[in-house]
């Protein structure tokens, strides 16, 4: 385990037990009335869900990176954010999210068929440049047309109720998560990370170019597949249990890259541990201010992700990009 990693472990140690804590009322283990009860069925699942969701975003957007080759890469990129969304909205919209787990089985769902569709318009193409213009380009169709659906979807809901319910479960909330989302988030997140890892050696023989990463043993559809299982599964499974929460895989690996040797596979772990670390953060921060209702999760990272973006594109304009060599 490198000393990055290490280092995020104790950062995370440290905020976790905080993080049971914190809340707009503040747990006191000792005083607080039925402060075990509320720890157990409402603290801890929140706060583990933020971890798998974050370890998930972070890990994938490192992977993408590597893939792509572009510093500026996320993982809503894939189309596969919008894919999940768009299933859940039609679970809200046709009434069917009010039945236990009806909502993140819609949601997995339009991850797959989002995973199906990239796969079957770029599945078949090689690492070259080529290849990958037509991959990142597949999944901006399928991000522009999950989008557009999903505004459609909002458009005639059925009733105001309805519209309300999609709109502030695309914003992106931990909130009244309990233990049931943890279970559905844990497996599937646990299980794309080890598809991407499986990917990682092929990552790493590309960052030397498609000719050296060929003679190494590199075979591109295969470290697709791995690609798209990986995404798919960590960052459907975060939108099936708390909606979009975006730029967590943008911010983190250019966090964390300076602290390793830059290769793919060396930036996965460390960039999982600081996703887990900072909506863990975010998550504690949403819940402490003092505001009328609680800011939603995705507003918040939002709000410190754009600016992190448009820093890296004046760095870019200036001659120094934050780049993966």
């Amino acid at each position: 385990m490198t000393r990055a990693a290490v280092i995020l472990l104790a950062l995370i140690a440290l905020a976790f037990p905080l993080s049971l804590l914190a809340g707009r009322v503040w747990v006191d283990p000792w005083s607080t009335p039925n402060a075990a009860a509320i720890l157990a069925e409402l603290r801890l699942p929140r706060s583990l869900l933020a971890l798998i969701i974050g370890g998930g975003l972070g890990a994938s957007g490192a992977a993408m990176q590597g893939y792509l080759r572009n510093p500026l890469a996320d993982p809503g990129l894939f189309g596969i954010a919008p894919g999940a969304a768009l299933g859940a909205v039609a679970s809200l919209w046709f009434g069917f999210a009010a039945a236990p787990y009806l909502l993140p089985v819609f949601a997995l769902a339009g991850a797959a068929g989002a995973m199906a569709l990239l796969s079957l318009i770029a599945g078949r193409t090689l690492s070259g440049t080529g290849g990958i213009a037509l991959f990142t380009l597949a999944g901006m169709m399928i991000a522009s047309l999950a989008g557009a659906l999903t505004s459609f979807a909002i458009s005639l809901a059925p009733n105001a109720f309805a519209m309300s319910e999609i709109v502030t479960w695309l914003m992106g909330a931990l909130t009244d998560r309990s233990w049931r989302e943890v279970w559905i988030a844990l497996p599937l997140t646990l299980a794309g990370i080890g598809c991407l890892a499986m990917a990682a050696r092929d990552l790493d023989a590309l960052v030397l170019g498609d000719g050296a990463a060929r003679s190494l043993g590199m075979e591109p559809r295969r470290m697709q597949g791995w690609l798209i299982a990986g995404v798919g599964l960590t960052v459907g499974s975060g939108v099936a249990v708390a909606g979009i929460v975006g730029f967590v895989g943008l911010i983190v690996p250019h966090l964390v890259r300076p602290l390793t040797d830059r290769r793919p596979s060396s930036v996965m772990l460390p960039s999982a541990l600081a996703g887990a670390l900072l909506v863990l953060v975010a998550d504690c921060v949403c819940r402490v201010l003092p505001l009328v209702t609680e800011l939603r999760l995705g507003i918040a990272l939002s709000l410190v992700g754009a600016p992190f973006f448009l820093w890296l594109l004046l760095r870019m304009r200036l001659g120094r990009p934050g780049g993966l060599a």
